[in-house]
């Protein structure tokens, strides 16, 4: 295993560059880093083929199995050990676990007109829904995913734990000019309307497709719902307007990856 730093001020210059990480949007998209809380998102960090840029260990992490040979796999990768209180305040959760990676945040690798099967994301604001979006999207293989600048933060502590590791099986592009990505865009993009008449079950989801997704309460703009080829609805039985946006997501990716099979 390789050499362990320790760090157990708060004044130490590195620790304060973490914590503006962990903490603050604005710091991750200036230092082009953010933090990977845990295990599971490290080993899809590394089955993706990345390489980190740091590992940071609570005391109790050495007594963990689990991470102990998460560092014998990445001896190469800088190590520093926090006291439980620093690391504490790095990590959101009520108990941390004990490991955290510093990563290069990555930049988007599918041009538009390359994708094939893509989601147009318009101000998703929660975390947790935005996270279980790319954690789908992911599992049905889409390649590229296009956010709104009024989208959360795609690589928020909150957003990677919900996306499961989903984030480093797709090309994210953050800030998009949605208009201009669909323009781009050759192949067809649809999007759901409570005043559609076409079923998503009755529409063709084959070929090279993207979904446009809308805001949790105020749905897609009309200049995005314009821009959409085909709109359709979501047949639903029960006495609910709609689904969630992380739920209705779910259901359009499936079911073109039904009608693929």
């Amino acid at each position: 295993m390789a050499a362990i730093k320790r760090i157990s001020s708060r004044d130490n210059p590195f620790f304060k560059s973490l914590h503006r990480i962990s903490s603050s949007a604005r710091e991750r998209r200036e230092a082009g880093n953010t933090l990977l809380d845990g295990a599971h998102l490290l080993r899809a960090y590394l089955d993706a083929g990345n390489k980190p840029l740091h590992l940071l260990i609570s005391e109790q992490a050495l007594q963990d199995a689990e991470i102990i040979a998460l560092l014998e796999t990445c001896a190469a990768v800088p190590q520093t050990q926090l006291d439980d209180a620093l690391f504490a305040q790095l990590s959101e959760l009520k108990t941390p676990n004990g490991l955290l990676t510093l990563i290069e945040i990555p930049s988007a690798q599918v041009a538009v007109s390359h994708s094939q099967f893509a989601l147009l994301l318009e101000d998703i604001q929660d975390p947790g829904n935005l996270g279980s979006i790319l954690r789908s999207a992911a599992a049905a293989g889409c390649d590229a995913v296009y956010l709104s600048q009024g989208c959360a933060d795609a690589w928020s502590p909150k957003v990677l734990r919900a996306g499961m590791g989903g984030h480093f099986a797709l090309s994210l592009l953050e800030s998009a000019d949605l208009l201009q990505v669909a323009a781009e865009f050759t192949g067809k993009i649809l999007c759901a309307s409570l005043q559609a008449d076409k079923s998503l079950y009755d529409s063709n989801l084959r070929g090279k497709l993207a979904f446009a997704i809308g805001n949790e309460g105020a749905g897609l703009s009309p200049a995005l719902l314009n821009a959409a080829q085909q709109h359709f609805i979501i047949p639903m039985s029960g006495k609910v307007e709609s689904l969630n946006a992380a739920a209705a997501t779910a259901v359009c990716l499936f079911e073109a990856v039904r009608q693929r099979l």
